[in-house]
This record gives structure tokens, C-alpha cells and sequence, in this order.
């Protein structure tokens, strides 16, 4: 059986037609006999490995920092890190979000929270490397760390602290 569906009055070009083969239906959006298939998917998270943190809850930025040193310190490249908390600050996933070059990463929001939803954190606190030894944060760095800080209010998912390590 078929069915032709107009979709709003006075577009002409635009049909919703829908097949029925017995207990299947499959609707596909038509434009001068051209259509275009949607993907339906899933998005899942995926656990790689654990560590075990003897703390449990992060209290300040010391604990904070010896949660990701073992990642962070052995690494050639600047790298950047989302750590998700729950209600209590306790540490429930670490995603690397991106691996840069020598001194720079490209951060976009949109990567930092994908994981920070997927895991339902209250808050966030970011890491990332210096492998030129400079602590200092660069001005990249400032005005990132205030952009997540807007959009994590917009999320209601708090950026919490962004830490810089030297290798």
C-alpha cells in the first residue's frame, strides 16, 4: 500500500510517500524523484581501560592533578583531557579529546562535552600537557578555558578547573 503525504501547503516539490510491505514501513522524503537515507544510530560509550584512584573524590586541584599525571606525563605532544564528575566529584571517565602538535591542540566544545554528556557528569575538569615546560597558559589557553566555561553553563555541566602539566 502507498500513501502520498504533503508536508505543508503550497510546497510542491516536496512529498512524504510511504511504503507498507506487510509489517515493515519505510518513509523516504522525495525531491523531484531524488532521496536521501537517514541513518538510524545508536551512541554508546565505550570503556578502553580503568585506573584504579585511591582518593575517590577530587577535594582540590592537587588531587585533580595526580588523577591524570601517569597519562600526562610521558607524552611528546600536546594532549588534552576531560575528566567527568559526579554529584560528589568523584572521577567517573577520562577521555583524551585531542592530540595536538609539539605546543598547540585544537579544542572545540563540542568534543569536551560529547563525553561529559554520554556519562551524565555534574562537572568537568579539563588537563592538558606542556611539553615545552612552560607552565604558563598561553592566551589560547585563557580564552578557550573561558568559552568552555559559557558553554558548560549553557549545559548545565560545570567546568570546575583547567590545569596545564609540564613534561
Amino acid at each position: 500500500m502507498r500513501r502520498n503525504v504533503y508536508l505543508a501547503e503550497g510546497v510542491k516539490d516536496y512529498q512524504l510517500t510511504i511504503d507498507i510491505v506487510g509489517d515493515e514501513s519505510e518513509s523516504v522524503l522525495k525531491k523531484n524523484g531524488h532521496a536521501k537515507r537517514v541513518n538510524i544510530v545508536s551512541v554508546k560509550l565505550v570503556k578502553e581501560s580503568s585506573l584504579l584512584y585511591k582518593n575517590r573524590r577530587i577535594r582540590n586541584p592537587a588531587d585533580a592533578a595526580k588523577l591524570v599525571q601517569e597519562i600526562l606525563e610521558s607524552c611528546d605532544r600536546e594532549q588534552l583531557l576531560v575528566c567527568c564528575l559526579d554529584t560528589k566529584n568523584q572521577p567517573t571517565a577520562i577521555h583524551t579529546v585531542s592530540i595536538g602538535s609539539l605546543n598547540s591542540s585544537i579544542v572545540h566544545p563540542r568534543e569536551v562535552f560529547k563525553v561529559a554528556v554520554l556519562s551524565n557528569a555534574a562537572s568537568i575538569i579539563l588537563f592538558h600537557n606542556h611539553p615545552s615546560g612552560d607552565p604558563a597558559p598561553s592566551k589560547e589557553d585563557i580564552d578557550v578555558t573561558a568559552r568552555l566555561k559559557e558553554c558548560g553553563k549553557i549545559l548545565g555541566i560545570e567546568l570546575l578547573d583547567h590545569g596545564a602539566r609540564c613534561s
